[in-house]
């Protein structure tokens, strides 16, 4: 869980999540849950600390200072809670004090983790001027070893004559290998060359001569015999034999009897020094000497540099980028291009423009917001401009269906406040919306999600109008039903009927989408008119397309509309009491009209057995409105077949059929089910009759 938290806030930082989507995350984790106790809120605690520490700085705005004060405060409050465990308090605290310090962590929270051997090095060379060397062969790593604190006893117990001097450098940054704080790097230097060919080391010699003057007088004798002796004592010339000289300072005159606490107070002598004295560490120079300088009288000079080790680099010499550019340059950048681009139409320059841009991805969409935006209120020639750059940004390779969502996404989130200032906004976006569909930048389905509801009504409606104007009414109908959208989903909550809906769509001038609708009421109206079916089947061929003939819907209407006008003819609604049986007249008229109706019907229904299934299902749902009055359903059934309507097949799959699209299925089941269980068993044996 503390994973996908991390990789939450990681993503809300990138502003590859909506705030909202983030502060709904913060509630989930602030709320109590039924039936879990404080003290087993830890986890959900430590999550919340988690994505504050994240994503905290981009939520804590003025729009969102008022959840972020209350969250604060229920995080004060239980932090307070003794019945939480104490890790989960002082995190809790620690986010808290994280807030209050402006969302700046302290250096312990940025620096924590390990650090690689280079980083080590270079942090010695910032902070305390000293050069920690890497080996550079088998011979340097034993001299390390020797001069380091891995030296062999007996090789230390020759220090002694040093006294609380050997510890003071002992206690120094670095002693172990030859380096302290303010070490004056020259050619000399016990880091500059350790080869054991070398005169300087091999402990025949440890005069050295400062840069401007001899601090020292140095005697002939070495102050340790040993063969590996330590470099540190001969590079820095502090002392090279027991004896200390007339010009010696007076504090190392008493050798061995000065009070090591007294000592390790005291800065080193290279840090007495002037400024001017010393030279300062440069990544390139620090550690060649300069060609007129040479060594000391009895020293030969070293032999090149490839014993040295190589100089630390803060970063690499090779690689000098150009940083990326900001959010703010970014933006400044699309704002220009987009002007220029509506100005003198170049589409070219404008891609180019972009490409040289090197606009991370998750900027894109933003950008797309600024072209739409900027365009706006602009002619509907700039209109049409900017969407025809967007179609080009995505044959490019630089723009997404997704980045134009969350582009659009974002643009609905301002649409209030553009209202102010753009009456029309609304109308601007659907042609935008109507373009990017058409260049298929969007589906007509993915457009409609973030609109149901009749969010930012009536946009969805006008896209569908400016779709239309830049197609057809054909190619709009075909494109409308594939989608399968849910029309009434698309309305208010408080118009989400059929009735208004059919109203609203007539006023806009969509009513072409749902022609099916539009037949249910005139069908019926034409029936009474004139009930004879040649009027009426000439009439559906006049009004209804060829295409919607094989169509459920319409073969649902059709069927319904037939019904009801059997059933206002044969029982009007005054004289009808459901509970009594239908007289003989009355069943006569009934099997009468539905003789009459029955060429139009095997017109539209013969050779098609999923369509026969949708009669049956009209017919379930016309018992269903009537409240299955007794023995209905089974006199449809029986004429159906008797009239060769509908053929057995059709009977036997709506039985098997389990859609529960259809209210009913279950009562009408019961009434039929003896007379399906007949029939099947007649046609079983008409099969085994005609094997025969």
């Amino acid at each position: 869980m503390l994973g996908n938290i991390k990789f939450i806030g990681e993503l809300g930082k990138l502003d590859l999540i909506h705030e909202s989507i983030l502060h709904r995350c913060i509630k989930a984790l602030l709320e109590k849950k039924k039936r879990v106790q404080l003290k087993d809120m830890g986890e959900d605690l430590e999550c919340l600390c988690q994505i504050m520490r994240t994503v905290g700085p981009r939520l804590d705005h003025e729009k969102a200072k008022s959840l972020m004060d209350q969250y604060f405060a229920r995080m004060c409050a239980l932090k307070a809670n003794k019945e939480l465990p104490a890790r989960i308090r002082f995190l809790l605290q620690d986010t808290m004090e994280l807030r209050e310090n402006t969302w700046v962590p302290r250096k312990a929270f940025i620096d924590n983790g390990p650090k690689t051997i280079t980083q080590i090095r270079q942090d010695a060379v910032k902070d305390l001027g000293v050069f920690i060397p890497a080996p550079m062969s088998q011979g340097m790593r034993n001299d390390f070893f020797l001069d380091g604190p891995f030296m062999p006893p007996r090789m230390k117990l020759e220090r002694d004559p040093l006294g609380g001097l050997a510890d003071m450098f002992r206690q120094m940054p670095g002693s172990g290998i030859g380096t302290g704080p303010g070490v004056i790097q020259d050619r000399f230097s016990p880091t500059m060359g350790r080869h054991r060919s070398s005169q300087l080391f091999n402990g025949h010699g440890g005069h050295i001569l400062p840069p401007t003057q001899s601090q020292f007088e140095i005697g002939s004798k070495p102050f340790m015999k040993s063969q590996g002796q330590s470099q540190l004592y001969q590079s820095q010339g502090l002392l090279s034999q027991q004896g200390q000289s007339k010009d010696m300072p007076p504090r190392f005159i008493k050798k061995g009897q000065l009070n090591a606490d007294e000592i390790s107070l005291r800065p080193a002598q290279s840090f007495l020094m002037n400024k001017s004295q010393v030279p300062k560490l440069q990544p390139q120079t620090m550690m060649i000497p300069p060609r007129t300088q040479t060594p000391p009288m009895g020293q030969t000079p070293q032999l090149g540099l490839k014993t040295n080790p190589p100089p630390i680099q803060e970063k690499p010499a090779k690689s000098v980028k150009k940083p990326p550019p900001s959010k703010e340059e970014l933006i400044k950048l699309t704002e220009a291009f987009v002007t220029e681009y509506l100005n003198n139409g170049n589409a070219a320059d404008a891609i180019n423009s972009v490409k040289e841009m090197r606009a991370p991805k998750h900027f894109i969409p933003e950008m797309i917001s600024k072209i739409i935006l900027q365009s706006l209120d602009r002619s509907d020639e700039d209109k049409e401009k900017a969407s025809a750059l967007l179609g080009i940004l995505r044959q490019e390779g630089v723009a997404t269906s997704d980045n134009f969502m969350q582009a659009f996404l974002n643009i609905l989130d301002q649409c209030p406040k553009l209202e102010v200032d753009i009456p029309l906004v609304k109308s601007y976006l659907a042609q935008f919306a109507a373009r990017a569909i058409i260049a298929d930048l969007v589906s007509l389905s993915e457009l409609a999600q973030p609109l149901e509801n009749g969010t930012l009504f009536p946009l969805f409606l006008l896209c569908l109008q400016q779709l239309a104007k830049l197609g057809d009414r054909e190619w709009l109908t075909d494109l409308f039903q594939q989608s399968k959208i849910n029309m009434q989903k698309m309305l208010p909550e408080i118009d989400q009927n059929k009735d208004r809906m059919l109203e609203i769509l007539e006023g806009k001038g969509l009513s072409f989408l749902f022609p099916l609708m539009k037949l249910e009421k005139e069908l019926l109206k034409q029936i009474k008119m004139d009930p004879s079916p040649q009027t009426i089947y000439k009439w559906i061929k006049d009004n209804i397309s060829p295409k919607l003939h094989l169509d459920k819907g319409f073969v649902n209407i059709l069927m319904t509309s037939f019904l009801q006008y059997i059933s206002n003819e044969a029982c009007p609604m005054e004289e009808s009491d459901l509970s009594a049986a239908p007289s003989k007249e009355q069943l006569e008229q009934e099997k009468q009209l539905l003789l009459a109706f029955k060429p139009v019907m095997q017109k539209f229904l013969h050779d098609h057995v999923d369509l026969q299934v949708s009669a049956l299902y009209a017919l379930q749902v016309h018992c269903c409105s009537k409240n299955f009055p007794k023995g209905m359903l089974l006199r449809f059934f029986v004429h159906f077949y008797d009239m060769e309507i509908i053929e057995e097949e059709a009977f036997l799959a709506w039985k098997e059929d389990i859609t529960q699209e259809f209210p009913g299925k279950g009562k009408a089941l019961f009434q039929v089910n003896q007379w399906l269980t007949w029939l099947e068993t007649a046609e079983e044996e008409e099969s085994e009759e005609e094997a025969d």
